[in-house]
């Protein structure tokens, strides 16, 4: 009661109640993500954490949960306690884990890291719109699976869309509601935070020449343990 008086008042000078406050927490903790441009809800829920930053930081960090914030492209992810959040170093380590860790299955380790290196470069090229998204093919995104991890794309349709609306969960890509994943054709956004949803590690072992079309399944297995930043 004493730390529902306490929130209870701060958020008082905010024109909020512990009802907006419980809503937006209940909110990242369920998706781990918070991205404006997703939809109406979220665009709400982002505006309100703006006005409350400081207290849903201070909140979470009872719980040792880490917070990233990025301000230009409006969105804010949880880090859960001990991640390596980009940017920032933790002085100590611990041997906290828990159910914010994001885990994915190979199919998807491996779709994220191509995701990341379509984005690198659509941004080398200047092929990025104003809110920071890269509009990427499925033709040109499976030619780089095939091409960089000798893997291809999930032959069942159903597992194919299964996986792409796995990214869209994590506010990775956007597509239309309608895309079918059937062929070439199809068109997805891949979203800014990609950049930092991968660690630099994970990223650089594509580019080793020591790796043999036979070694798929174990590159795929270790790259699933370097992937996500705070991993």
């Amino acid at each position: 009661m004493i730390l529902s008086n306490l929130i209870e008042d701060s958020l008082e000078s905010k024109n909020l109640s512990l009802n907006d406050f419980q809503e937006l927490i209940i909110r990242l903790m369920n998706y781990s993500v918070l991205c404006r441009s997703e939809s109406a809800t979220e665009e709400q829920l982002y505006d309100r954490f703006v006005r409350i930053e400081e207290l849903v930081r201070d909140y979470l960090s009872v719980a040792h949960i880490q917070l990233h914030h990025d301000s230009q492209f409006q969105y804010v992810r949880l880090y859960p306690p001990a991640a390596e959040i980009p940017g920032v170093k933790e002085p100590e380590e611990s041997a906290f884990s828990g159910s914010l860790r994001q885990r994915l299955t190979q199919n998807e380790v491996a779709l994220v890291l191509i995701l990341r290196v379509q984005y690198d470069k659509a941004l080398r090229e200047g092929k990025i719109d104003d809110s920071g998204y890269a509009l990427e093919s499925l033709e040109s995104i499976s030619i780089a699976m095939k091409n960089m991890l000798r893997r291809p794309l999930p032959e069942k349709l159903t597992d194919r869309k299964k996986m792409f609306q796995r990214l869209r969960q994590l506010r990775l890509i956007q597509y239309r509601q309608d895309e079918e994943f059937s062929n070439g054709e199809s068109w997805i956004k891949i979203h800014p935070m990609i950049v930092t949803f991968i660690n630099e590690d994970a990223l650089a072992a594509l580019s080793e020449d020591n790796v043999e079309p036979t070694d798929e399944e174990a590159v795929a297995q270790e790259n699933d343990e370097q992937v996500l930043a705070g991993e």
